[in-house]
């Protein structure tokens, strides 16, 4: 029964993480996992009485309707419990102890030696031959292999920045993989700044510090992926900068990837930012309607699937943003397509891509009405206050986030915008577009919220 929970709340999980923003995903989802699944009663764990509220009043449906569709049996109900994994496990060994009075199989691993291992789990699906390259990433690309051909000797280190889902982490793979093949004695560590993080503390709680600093600077190749989460953490940056110097002054690899650019991670130590910029530094930008058809045809080789050109056309065209939503939508066709035995005509897949089609909802799919309530829900206001005179701080800045949402996502002009909101004038809607979209730069709580204000959006 623990496999098939597991496997259950692992497909949750890949589906969620194609709608969330990786921010979104690590913050609310990290260290949940199903611990009882009987008579139609699904019991989730979660790591404190935050999450399990958030997850409660934000996520639930979503949640319900994926666990529902991926289940053979009827689910009645859906709990959110605290629970963490070390206590489950050490639950599961006292029953083991009790049923079967024998010293138990299981030992708990050793943080660190675990987190080590995770350090080498290179994927083995992303190549650069798997990579589709336009004019949007070809900079980036280029960079990496280079790097793969010849690691600590031409950019040094490669620092490779873009939004979510645009193949900064295939890349580092695909280095990984290309060192690998060349040479499979290398030494390859992948992480997350989370990981990186997550290991330096746990290595210090456990009195294994040699350990830690032996690991992290012998390695061959150094890679973090959203190094742009090492802002407000200075006890890691200090482990970072000395683990950096000394890769970089014995000519080994460092490839960092990110949100933004080095100057625009707040918080970020200054001698940390210039040897961020001592190598290459290369973005990967939303792909062009060229690139993202040929992603999209690559992915269905992959995939084993046919779709004529006029459905590969309607897909990029109402899907922009990322490579995952392009692959999420692909997912989604083949899934219904199986399960129901429909044939792939445009119509059905317009049918089927409703709810993920960004050029749908900016065209009629959302009125100003769904997006001012969606946002009055969120911040539990009420329409009325929202379109009257009131400046109250409290109206103020979800006025302002109505006004953004509304020319970012439905293409509203300023002059309109200010109609929707109470007849303001033009330039009171300019400037609350300009202050959220600077807020947006640097502000991880605002860009969160809007993103669940999406969600909630685009799935009504």
């Amino acid at each position: 029964m623990e496999e098939k929970n597991q496997q259950l709340w692992q497909a949750v999980l890949g589906e969620l993480e194609l709608t969330l923003s990786k921010a979104s995903f690590t913050t609310w989802l990290k260290n949940t996992f199903i611990v009882e699944n009987e008579d139609g009663r699904v019991v989730i764990a979660v790591p404190n009485t935050f999450s399990q509220a958030w997850l409660k009043q934000k996520y639930h449906q979503h949640i319900y309707k994926i666990i529902q569709t991926n289940s053979k049996e009827r689910i009645k109900e859906i709990v959110y419990k605290v629970q963490t994994l070390k206590g489950y496990k050490e639950q599961m060994e006292q029953a083991k102890k009790v049923v079967m009075d024998i010293k138990p199989s299981f030992q708990p691993s050793n943080s660190s030696a675990s987190a080590t291992a995770r350090t080498f789990a290179i994927n083995p699906r992303y190549t650069f031959s798997s990579f589709v390259v336009g004019k949007t990433n070809e900079l980036a690309h280029a960079a990496a292999k280079s790097v793969a051909d010849a690691p600590g000797k031409t950019y040094n280190p490669l620092f490779i920045y873009g939004g979510v889902g645009l193949g900064k982490t295939h890349l580092m793979h695909a280095i990984g993989n290309e060192v690998q093949k060349k040479n499979a004695a290398s030494k390859i560590i992948y992480v997350t700044c989370e990981q990186f993080t997550n290991d330096f503390i746990s290595s210090i709680s456990t009195g294994k510090m040699d350990r830690f600093t032996q690991n992290y600077r012998s390695t061959d190749i150094l890679m973090v992926d959203d190094i742009q989460f090492l802002t407000g953490k200075e006890g890691t940056q200090e482990a970072f900068f000395h683990t950096f110097n000394e890769l970089h002054s014995n000519n080994k690899q460092i490839i960092l990837s990110s949100d933004r650019p080095p100057k625009a991670i707040a918080t970020l130590e200054d001698r940390l930012l210039t040897r961020f910029e001592w190598g290459m530094i290369a973005d990967i930008s939303q792909p062009d309607i060229e690139t993202r058809k040929a992603i999209l045809k690559s992915k269905c080789d992959e995939k084993n699937i046919s779709l004529e050109d006029e459905i590969i056309h309607f897909i990029t065209v109402n899907i922009q943003n990322n490579i995952r939503e392009l692959e999420g939508a692909l997912n989604k066709i083949v899934a219904y397509q199986q399960l129901n035995k429909m044939p792939l005509t445009l119509e059905n897949i317009k049918k089927i891509l409703f709810s993920l089609s960004t050029a749908s909802r900016r065209s009629g799919g959302i009125s100003p009405k769904q997006l001012i309530d969606a946002v009055c829900e969120f911040y539990e206001l009420g329409q009325d206050e929202i379109t009257g005179k009131s400046r109250e701080k409290r109206l103020a800045f979800p006025r302002q986030i109505i006004m953004f949402l509304l020319r970012e996502e439905v293409h509203y002009s300023y002059p309109t915008i200010g109609q929707e909101l109470g007849g303001r004038d033009h330039t009171t809607a300019m400037h609350a577009y300009e202050k959220i979209s600077r807020l947006l730069e640097s502000d991880e709580k605002l860009r969160q919220d809007i993103n669940l204000i999406k969600q909630k959006l685009y799935a009504a």
